[in-house]
């Protein structure tokens, strides 16, 4: 059984050890695998683990890292110019199964040249894959071997692809400034803004929610005996929270036919401000107007030291230590007591 064996096709050579499971492609070590499945796997995983538009910047990026080697290798071949090595790489390609590849409208002046390929293994396995549009592995490729026969920063722009239905893709290269590094910085403050705006969106539900919860369960209307409801006053009020305290208080007071409102302080921030103050005045004055009166209970004495700190006037206001105390006050207004 042969286990070496050497070929030469159009002058490139191919060697195959089977006792050592080495296959080389001019003279360097190399494998082979199947396009429609192996490849297409490959490409598949990378796109599944890391998101599709991550996957095309891993491709964009490794293809033209790989054309900067080999435009770096057929610059040192001193006796090859730009012009010689095109037509070398797609003769080399097309024997390693990379498809048809030819340069046209190469200005060694201007630093631009323009690729045609037709039928490449990254078509291929667009093909299987289904994509609508094709990748980006090649056409970067080709902008670093560019990079490294023009010694400048080369890039590419994709003028048509096979897989939309032409016969073959066409790029066009040209000097730029665009560089895998800024693509790859890009990326990533694309994903850090996105990461970013995705947490801002579940603070604002998380805020709205709390807030809605802050409503239904803040300074309740409970009715403590027939006639008399208290409404305990909790924390610190802004301008919203005030609102929505007053509007639900006198829009529940006549449902339970309230002769007395007892506004329970005990809870209120210390620190009460003018618009705290200002909103017992409020809640008080609305509530007489459909003929409830207001009994205020609960203030300590240091409350009581900032509330008149705030100048407001509550001597309008009957007002109690304890909401029993309060609550026993109603009753003996309305002839009655607890037994």
């Amino acid at each position: 059984m042969q286990t070496q064996t050497n070929i030469k096709v159009e002058g490139i050579s191919f060697d195959w050890n089977m006792d050592t499971g080495q296959f080389s492609y001019e003279g360097q070590d190399a494998v082979l695998f199947w396009i429609s499945s192996a490849m297409k796997m490959f490409f598949d995983t990378i796109e599944e683990v890391s998101g599709e538009e991550a996957a095309n910047l891993v491709l964009e990026t490794t293809g033209y890292r790989q054309g900067l080697v080999v435009g770096e290798y057929f610059e040192n071949l001193k006796h090859v110019g730009p012009e010689e090595a095109a037509k070398l790489i797609g003769h080399t390609y097309a024997s390693a199964g990379w498809g048809q590849i030819s340069t046209e409208k190469l200005d060694i002046e201007k630093k631009t040249a323009t690729i045609f390929l037709k039928d490449s293994w990254e078509h291929k396995i667009n093909v299987a894959q289904e994509k609508n549009e094709g990748g980006k592995f090649l056409p970067a490729h080709f902008a670093g071997i560019f990079t490294g026969l023009f010694k400048t920063n080369i890039w590419y722009n994709v003028i048509q692809y096979q897989l939309n239905g032409y016969d073959y893709s066409k790029v066009e290269y040209y000097p730029s400034d665009i560089t895998i590094n800024n693509n790859i910085h890009e990326l990533a403050r694309k994903k850090e803004t996105e990461y970013i705006r995705q947490l801002e969106a579940v603070v604002e539900d998380k805020t709205r929610d709390l807030k809605e919860l802050v409503k239904a369960l803040s300074s309740p209307i409970i009715p403590v005996l027939e006639g008399v409801v208290v409404v305990p006053l909790l924390g610190k009020y802004d301008g919203e929270r005030a609102e929505e305290l007053v509007s639900k208080t006198l829009h529940n007071l006549p449902s339970h036919k309230a002769n007395y409102l007892i506004l329970d302080l005990t809870a209120l921030d210390e620190d009460i401000d003018d618009l705290s103050a200002s909103l017992i005045e409020k809640i008080g004055a609305a509530a007489s107007l459909i003929g409830t009166n207001t009994i205020l209970v609960g203030i300590s004495a240091k409350l009581g030291a900032h509330i008149a700190h705030t100048g407001v006037d509550f001597s309008r206001f009957e007002c109690f230590k304890t909401l029993q105390h309060g609550i026993h006050f109603a009753l003996a207004q309305a002839g009655r007591k607890i037994v």
